[in-house]
């Protein structure tokens, strides 16, 4: 594939020394100090409790972030280094997406995960597969294209989503979900059959790990065991066999970082495969019952319900706070160090909206904006006279409904885009969220149609 010099990273011989960063790059305030005009400028600044970042509507100072062009640039930045830049690369997202609407809160929820991927692995030769798409603004904006990011989604500007011909940092072309495992394994197999040693990564929702793709993908790559890390980015937005109604509980304390980081350890997991292999050779009843020992610790360990990745061959790490940028860079170290073989599922949690308070407050945190007043989060979105087709066809179907009470709805997780969810509070024993699983929605409408009922 023909690529344009101008999406090619830096020269070898451009990498920053620790030194020449030391000097380039000023620090972020300590504290809130009146005298220092710098500090008033910046506007992001570290306290007790976490970066804090002031959206005053004006464009923040990035001091940090002034001095990465490519995930090269941050090789040898330290943790608290590494928290600032987030905190930059956050509001730097929120400055951007104010001016051209986009997809704001999907990004905002996965800034310390990019910026540990980057700084880990060693892009583009390791490939980072973004699945949907929605969230690599951070991404683009660490990989050459911060410079550009208000032409994103406009004619002859950036893509919304990753795009081969876009960048060498773009592995695969994205706009729908549930594909990244499939694509990661593809990549996978292919490094293998090449004989090459370099990592994939795909990184993939809870949302869209309810389609059946991610499962038929998770299946064979335990069936085929080649090495492949997978980021599952629980957001709470969808309930996995691991959350709760209202979403999984986010790990906290030292001891639950301290197990996490033994799990991801290459001396723990080779005590297990060797476990394994011994009581094989004892016999059956002995293997049953190691098997589950080692079933009931890990559930101790991790978290209940990490048997389902197991069982499909994928080795569980987590869970993990996706926000603690220092315990992201060492789980992503040790799994990156393992020599022993096989897919590698990382369960981290985060928020989606992260650090924006105006989109953790919005129901919808935030996912898809127009242009938006940045202090405030309010949208400006223009007032049209006339109905839109999905009220108008919801409006329509409600109607027709109450005059037919065989009359059903179904969608795959889009309620608001196609005007169902208020099909949804009218009928809401009529109305079916079957998830992103467009090929079940269309066999179970037809199983609904042989019994009589009249499927949306």
């Amino acid at each position: 594939m023909a690529v344009s010099a101008s999406f090619l990273p830096p020269l070898p011989c451009l990498k920053p020394t620790l030194s020449s960063y030391k000097h380039l790059c000023p620090k972020a305030c300590a504290g809130n100090f009146e005298g220092d005009e710098g500090c008033n400028k910046m506007r992001i600044r570290k306290e007790n409790d976490g970066w804090k970042i002031d959206f005053s509507g004006k464009k923040p100072a990035t001091p940090l972030l002034d001095t990465i062009n490519y995930p090269l640039h941050m090789k040898n930045l330290s943790t608290r280094e590494l928290e600032q830049l987030a905190a930059e690369v956050r509001a730097d997202t929120v400055h951007t997406v104010s001016k051209t609407g986009g997809h704001l809160s999907s990004s905002l929820g996965v800034v310390e995960l990019t910026i540990a991927l980057h700084h880990v692995f060693d892009t583009p030769d390791d490939k980072i597969i973004w699945d949907v798409g929605h969230q690599a603004y951070p991404h683009k904006i660490l990989t050459g294209r911060r410079s550009r990011m208000h032409t994103i989604r406009k004619t002859s500007g950036l893509a919304g989503f990753p795009k081969r011909d876009e960048s060498v940092y773009d592995t695969f072309g994205a706009g729908h979900s549930s594909t990244s495992i499939s694509a990661g394994l593809g990549m996978a197999v292919a490094r293998d059959l090449l004989k090459k040693k370099n990592n994939v990564i795909s990184v993939i929702g809870d949302g869209a790990m309810t389609a059946g793709l991610a499962y038929e993908a998770m299946n064979n790559a335990g069936f085929l065991d080649s090495n492949l890390i997978v980021v599952l980015n629980d957001n709470k937005q969808v309930s996995l066999p691991t959350a709760t109604l209202q979403g999984p509980a986010t790990p906290v304390g030292a001891l639950s970082r301290a197990l996490t980081k033994i799990q991801a350890s290459a001396k723990f997991r080779k005590l297990r495969e060797k476990a394994k292999g011994l009581t094989k050779q004892i016999g059956g009843q002995a293997h049953e019952i190691a098997a589950k020992v080692d079933e009931y610790a890990r559930g101790m360990i991790s978290a209940s319900g990490s048997t389902l990745f197991e069982e499909l061959g994928l080795y569980y790490i987590g869970p993990v706070d996706g926000h603690n940028i220092e315990d992201l860079v060492a789980m992503f170290e040790k799994v990156k160090a393992m020599p022993a073989p096989g897919p590698v599922l990382i369960h981290i949690v985060t928020e989606k909206g992260k650090g924006y308070p105006p989109a953790e407050a919005a129901i919808d945190k935030m996912h898809g904006v127009v242009n938006f007043d940045m202090e405030t989060g309010k949208q400006f979105k223009s007032k049209s006279s006339t109905l839109s087709y999905t009220q108008y066809f919801a409006e329509s179907l409600i109607k027709e409904a109450e005059a037919d009470d065989k009359i059903v709805a179904i969608h795959a997780a889009m309620g608001g885009g196609t005007g169902l969810n208020f099909f949804q509070k009218r009928f809401p024993d009529r109305c079916f969220d079957v998830g992103i699983a467009e090929q079940h929605a269309v066999t179970f409408a037809a199983g609904l149609a042989t019994e009589g009922l009249k499927p949306f």
